[in-house]
């Protein structure tokens, strides 16, 4: 019974930071959204903040779970792009985008939400670096890029697509088509022979000296 109070009051979280927002995120109103009495949420997590924080684990580590057997097939930087837009829209949809921003928003004013939400993002830029590596493996780019840099700057670029979509649905479109447009340049460079690729590792050596 304590546990499923838990879940209860984790997914209750959610679910009002979604619907009202962190403003209005309370004791109160998260045990009014889980059916449960308010001295609960400081029984099981001593704190609002604390509460929120594990249910930021709570979500992302479902979501993760969720989304790894479809992160194990890509197999292309396209490949991985187009998951980006498919995770994008069914997130959106689902809500989940709302609760990052919340959070995200959260984090400003409460201290202890910072560091819950980068965590949570850890987990999806750890699952991005072992698709990085495993794409990359081989390419000209292998050797000149760094994969675990390189999965933060793909999470962060989403995270502000996702949030920057609510004010402009457009120009977040457009940012996802120019990502688009690198994925084409990193598959040309795939498809040349062993003399174009040591032509390319050559010029980037140079490039990089």
């Amino acid at each position: 019974m304590s546990q499923d109070t838990k879940v209860r009051l984790l997914e209750g979280a959610l679910r009002t930071l979604t619907e009202q927002g962190i403003a209005k995120t309370s004791a109160r109103t998260v045990a009014a959204a889980a059916g449960v009495n308010q001295a609960l949420v400081f029984y099981h997590f001593g704190s609002v903040d604390e509460l929120l924080a594990a249910a930021c684990r709570h979500a992302t580590e479902q979501r993760v779970a969720r989304y790894r057997g479809r992160l194990e097939q890509i197999t292309s930087l396209a490949g991985l792009l187009e998951f980006g837009r498919q995770l994008h829209a069914e997130e959106r949809a689902a809500g989940h985008v709302a609760v990052l921003g919340q959070l995200l928003a959260g984090a400003q004013t409460h201290p202890r939400l910072g560091p819950a939400t980068a965590a949570g993002l850890d987990l999806w830029i750890a699952e991005i670096e072992t698709v990085l590596r495993r794409v990359l493996a081989g390419t000209p780019l292998a050797e000149f890029t760094d994969p675990a840099g390189l999965a933060r700057a793909v999470a962060a670029a989403f995270v502000g697509i996702e949030l920057y979509e609510g004010v402009d649905p457009e120009g977040a479109g457009q940012a996802l088509d120019a990502l688009e447009q690198l994925t084409v340049l990193a598959a040309a460079l795939e498809e040349l022979g062993p003399v174009g690729q040591r032509a390319v590792r050559h010029r980037l050596r140079r490039a990089g000296r």
